[in-house]
């Protein structure tokens, strides 16, 4: 099979993508194109497939058919079985929250920022047993990177306070500030709103605003608020039993008579 054409620009393709668990299909010919630069946004109701198709994306599964490319290389193809590892995708560029918060009990907000710099790694063992001068120096840049992240999301008072104390909405922008450590091209934002009060949720949209343009990220994100994807994406897609039903810019989609039936309703998305 020839590879599809792609812009110049196109930061991921991913072209009929689908899935099955067992005899579930829960994800069917899924065709999305991200440019470098946009703010995609992906909705539609509970179970839709949504949390699925970004696992697909990152490599927690692979696909049973259908390709996906990474800046115009294919990099997952699931009628070959080809899937790289979560960490060697991450490693690409592609860094992701979850839906339900991934954060280790154990460790301070600083800690959970550094270690995910910790691939960077390049003093050695015997550099991180003796302490070397390198190894020093390395840790000192991860700190203050670290302190950056969470100055720039507004929970840098935290630092060395352990995660699990604090309130929920802090968490989410814990976990959010380790994704960007990685350095990612392309940020995948799952859910990144749930249990936020509506002031925490006008901050974070302005945080979100912030980074894109601060980091120069492309940004794909799912959500169920309304009013944070319609201030954020530039273009929406509706996903129904893991089917696209609708795909536009914000407009279009609060006006499809598709999405509105099987589900945005009477929802107020002012």
């Amino acid at each position: 099979m020839a590879d599809p054409v792609m812009h110049a620009d196109t930061i991921l393709k991913v072209d009929r993508m689908t899935h099955y668990f067992g005899g579930l299909r829960a994800v069917h010919d899924f065709n999305l194109e991200i440019r470098k630069g946009e703010v995609r946004g992906l909705i539609g109701p509970n179970g839709a497939g949504k949390t699925t198709i970004f696992n697909l994306i990152t490599g927690v599964h692979r696909p049973t058919e259908g390709r996906i490319y990474w800046l115009n290389k294919e990099i997952i193809c699931g009628e070959t079985k080809k899937c790289p590892a979560p960490y060697e995708i991450a490693a690409m560029g592609l860094g992701r929250t979850f839906q339900n918060l991934q954060l280790w009990r154990h460790m301070s907000v600083l800690e959970h920022i550094k270690m995910a710099q910790y691939s960077k790694i390049d003093y050695g063992l015997a550099g991180a047993f003796f302490g070397t001068a390198k190894r020093n120096r390395r840790e000192k840049e991860f700190t203050e990177k670290a302190m950056h992240l969470l100055e720039v999301m507004g929970v840098a008072r935290f630092a060395k306070e352990n995660v699990v104390n604090l309130p929920y909405g802090a968490q989410r922008k814990v976990e959010m500030a380790r994704a960007l450590a990685v350095e990612p091209r392309l940020l995948l934002l799952d859910e990144p709103t749930v249990g936020m009060t509506p002031d925490e949720l006008d901050h974070v949209i302005e945080t979100i605003r912030d980074v894109h343009q601060r980091f120069d990220l492309t940004i794909f994100l799912i959500e169920h608020r309304m009013k944070f994807v319609m201030e954020l994406c530039d273009q929406i897609q509706t996903l129904v039993f893991g089917e696209i039903i609708a795909e536009g810019s914000p407009e279009e989609i609060q006006n499809n008579p598709r999405v509105i039936e099987a589900y945005l309703g009477e929802e107020d998305i002012s």
